[in-house]
């Protein structure tokens, strides 16, 4: 048997394979490794295959996509999910099986079901949800309590975005006139930095959270592909555990991200958060004049009860004084008379006994003493009870009932 050239066995396969695959399939697979030629508008790709345990490639394939197919499928895909056609996302296409003589087998792709990726898509967010409630963490932002006057704001958005610029001027211009004091914190809202930008900036308002009220995290319009960075665990546990409320207005109207799902309030666009803040301030303002005219109201209706019943007991309190003065008038007079006896029959008792006390101490005073013919001895101003207290030379005086005179002892 002749042996065969590379090119007539290659030729071979390829005439069995088209015989034997002749109808084209449709094919779930990942997409990886996207490229584009910039000239000739075909892309090239590769699909794979994953254990879904240990994620190792179990199956690996070859793909294109004809320039004239591309055209039509790219746009059609990335308008149908919101996903931009890129590596790493899941498909259902249709296919057929080509191998080339020199280039060798690879699937030729006709067209796409965009509701698979769509389904996959909110699997993955529904994965997510579903560990941040295992964990306990999902309503936690959710269940903080929003503050009644919410105006000193940490925002999260691009400092040259469109709509923080709308959000700004909203807060600003705001009809009743309300002051808000807005603080950017910068961070790259669109593509694969937007997990760590944002989880860096809630680092840094973290640093300072007392001074503030709420945090907003906002970015303005434009292709919804632009926002899955949104559905991140990372970034949904870190806003979920936030100490402060969170509002998010990410401009994503048709569907919401894992973000939004989490957050303490959800807006549709940066405009519509800033509504929010001001009818938030508005409504609570509103509701303490109410509540304020209501107090003036209730206790005005009380005054007028009390001063009423003033009246009414001080007109009572008027009559019964009157008869109650006549009454203690007479008894006050009774017991004056009363007092007056008894107060007089005890001055005459204590008079009495003062006299007879006065008697007494004159009985008893050693002037009245000495006039009887007693005399008394003293030395330097003191009495002397006793002989043995004197000695030879002391000067002594002694005191008569009249007069006195001074001895020396010998």
């Amino acid at each position: 048997m002749e042996p065969l050239t590379l090119t007539a066995l290659n030729r071979q396969v390829s005439l069995l394979i088209r015989e034997t695959f002749s109808e084209s399939y449709w094919l779930t697979a990942e997409v990886s490794d996207v490229r584009v030629n910039p000239n000739q508008g075909h892309c090239y790709l590769e699909f794979v295959e994953k254990d879904p345990k240990t994620q190792a490639l179990v199956a690996r394939s070859r793909g294109n996509i004809w320039s004239n197919t591309f055209r039509i499928l790219k746009p059609y895909f990335e308008q149908a999910t919101g996903q931009t056609f890129v590596s790493g996302i899941k498909v259902l296409v249709k296919v057929s099986i080509d191998f080339h003589e020199l280039y060798g087998y690879s699937l030729n792709v006709l067209d796409i079901d965009p509701t698979y990726t769509l389904g996959d898509i909110q699997r993955q967010r529904q994965l997510i949800l579903n560990q941040l409630a295992e964990e306990g963490v999902l309503d936690l932002n959710k269940e903080l309590p929003f503050p009644l006057f919410p105006q000193r704001v940490a925002v999260i958005s691009s400092a040259t975005a469109a709509g923080y610029g709308d959000f700004l001027n909203q807060l600003e211009h705001n009809p009743s006139g309300f002051v808000f004091y807005p603080k950017l914190f910068p961070a790259t809202m669109q593509g694969e930095k937007i997990e760590d930008s944002v989880i860096d900036a809630l680092n840094r308002i973290y640093t300072y959270r007392e001074l503030f009220d709420i945090v907003v995290i906002i970015r303005g319009g434009g292709a919804t592909s632009d926002l899955h960075g949104f559905d991140s665990y990372l970034l949904a546990a870190n806003c979920a555990q936030f100490p402060l409320p969170i509002i998010t207005g990410i401009g994503h109207e048709r569907d919401e991200t894992v973000l939004d799902y989490v957050a303490n309030k959800r807006a549709k666009t940066p405009t519509a958060v800033a509504a929010y803040l001001i009818d938030s301030v508005t409504e609570t303002w509103s509701e303490m004049e109410e509540a304020h005219q209501s107090m003036v109201d209730f206790y005005g209706e009380v005054l007028a009860l009390q001063k009423q019943r003033l009246q009414s007991s001080a007109y009572r309190l008027q009559t019964n004084t009157s008869v109650l003065l006549e009454r203690h008038k007479t008894s006050l007079q009774l017991y004056q008379t009363h007092i007056c006896n008894v107060s007089t029959q005890l001055i005459e008792r204590k008079k009495h006994l003062l006299a007879v006390h006065e008697q007494f101490l004159q009985l008893s005073s050693p002037r009245h003493v000495l006039s009887r013919g007693y005399s008394v001895t003293l030395k330097d101003g003191k009495a002397v009870k006793s002989a043995d207290a004197l000695q030879k030379g002391d000067t002594i005086q002694t005191v008569f009932g009249a007069g006195k005179v001074e001895s020396v002892v010998r």
